[in-house]
């Protein structure tokens, strides 16, 4: 079956543009370099999977075009990956079933406490309302007949999730990967990668990480992203890249 991934966004917390930056990134008339929060978009025949929904969320569905989705996979719980699962009223709407929501234990914790108005025992009408599944880093599991294996990694201290679709590994917010966690991910054709930008940073791959991770793993395609607008612009880093590493942008589509 023909399986496509959709990068819906591809920036830091903040976005790019940032708000009141004058830079040259942000001042700049490619939309290549219009970053929204990161956020990914797997489509298989009819169905649709979203990896986090951050506060771009409603924005990003608007830009694909998405009408449905069958789950959403959470990375971990920060404001940038999760605050935006409000926005999935129509969606739940139009279902009229439980969103499938899955994630750590914790991030699913979370979850519960920052939207507790979805959980009530009588809500008010009108908001979503979520089935939410606890995964761990082990083992496989499935939606609509899609295996998933979830990827152990850690972004400064805390362990978050990527996410392994059969040849396509897709990982955000990455510091390190052990050695276990990588044989998960070695043989892979397509790896979606974190990279901040070019200087040291306390839990995120920067630039020169990435690429080394990159060479670790060896896949046939690279993608980066969660680029903040202190890499530089898309045309010029694109230039400063091996054959085979891209930089990601919003909207771009990859069939795997």
């Amino acid at each position: 079956m023909k399986r496509s991934f959709t990068f819906l966004g591809t920036g830091t917390s903040q976005g790019v543009p940032v708000i009141g930056c004058d830079c040259a990134v942000c001042q700049s008339s490619d939309p290549r370099d219009k970053r929204l929060r990161v956020a990914g978009l797997i489509s298989f025949g009819a169905h649709r999977i979203v990896i986090d929904s951050g506060p771009d969320f409603r924005q990003q569905m608007l830009a694909q075009k998405v009408h449905s989705i069958d789950a959403i996979l959470l990375t971990h719980e920060h404001n940038d990956h999760i605050i935006g699962l409000d926005d999935v009223r129509p969606i739940f709407f139009r279902r009229k079933a439980d969103m499938p929501v899955y994630g750590l234990a914790r991030v699913l914790e979370d979850v519960k406490v920052r939207f507790s108005y979805c959980f009530s025992a009588n809500p008010y009408p009108g908001v979503p309302r979520f089935a939410l599944h606890p995964i761990a880093k082990d083992p496989v599991f499935s939606i609509a007949g899609l295996d998933i294996q979830p990827i152990e990694v850690i972004h400064g201290q805390l362990p978050i999730l990527g996410f392994r679709f059969d040849g396509l590994v897709y990982i955000t917010d990455a510091k390190y990967v052990s050695e276990t966690e990588m044989a998960k991910i070695i043989g892979c054709d397509i790896l979606i990668v974190n990279a901040l930008h070019k200087h040291e940073h306390h839990s995120h791959f920067n630039l020169t990480e990435s690429l080394a991770f990159i060479e670790k793993v060896k896949p046939k395609k690279s993608f980066l992203i969660h680029m903040s607008h202190i890499m530089g612009k898309y045309e010029t880093i694109s230039r400063q890249l091996p054959i085979n590493v891209q930089l990601a942008y919003d909207g771009l589509q990859i069939e795997f």
